[in-house]
């Protein structure tokens, strides 16, 4: 029940619980418990909105920033992710596979303020070998949701 209720909840964090309850074959006092035990566990951290920011007029840049380190000796890389997750800039942090360690991902309001942040906060850090430096263009698709306005036919119509 646990893996069906989390994959709802993802989805739809805003789910009536009674919803929620009948799709499960639960009761209500069920559900509640259920994801109160989860959010006690830290298995549920939280639950966020997706905003299509382009719509709204608010100037906002997003990086992702591709972070090479030395990790700290008996601490591996969690001392340093720590080091830079602590910034209130940084959105997210994750320990990734291939030619760079960690990405970081930021968002700012202007590519200055972005590249302010990368350039005075985090290429300076003693651990910090290397970054490289990317910004999202365009949302196509976030956290599983379409962003994108879908597509408009633009063949002309022909009648006989």
């Amino acid at each position: 029940m646990r893996e069906k209720m989390l994959t709802f909840i993802e989805k739809n964090s805003r789910i009536d619980l009674k919803e929620l309850a009948i799709v499960l074959g639960v009761d209500v006092a069920t559900v509640m418990n259920e994801l109160e035990a989860m959010e006690a566990e830290h298995v549920i951290c939280g639950y966020h909105t997706l905003i299509n920011w382009d719509k709204t007029g608010i100037e906002k840049v997003t990086a992702m920033i591709e972070v090479r380190v030395t990790p700290q000796r008996g601490m591996g890389f969690d001392k340093v992710a720590e080091r830079i997750y602590n910034y209130p800039e940084v959105e997210s942090v994750y320990l990734i596979s291939g030619g760079f360690d960690f990405m970081v991902i930021l968002e700012g309001k202007t590519l200055r303020e972005v590249s302010q942040f990368v350039s005075e906060k985090l290429s300076p850090l003693d651990s910090v070998l290397s970054t490289k430096t990317n910004f999202i263009l365009k949302k196509y698709k976030d956290h599983g949701t379409v962003m994108a306005e879908p597509g408009r036919d633009e063949r002309m119509k022909i009648t006989p």
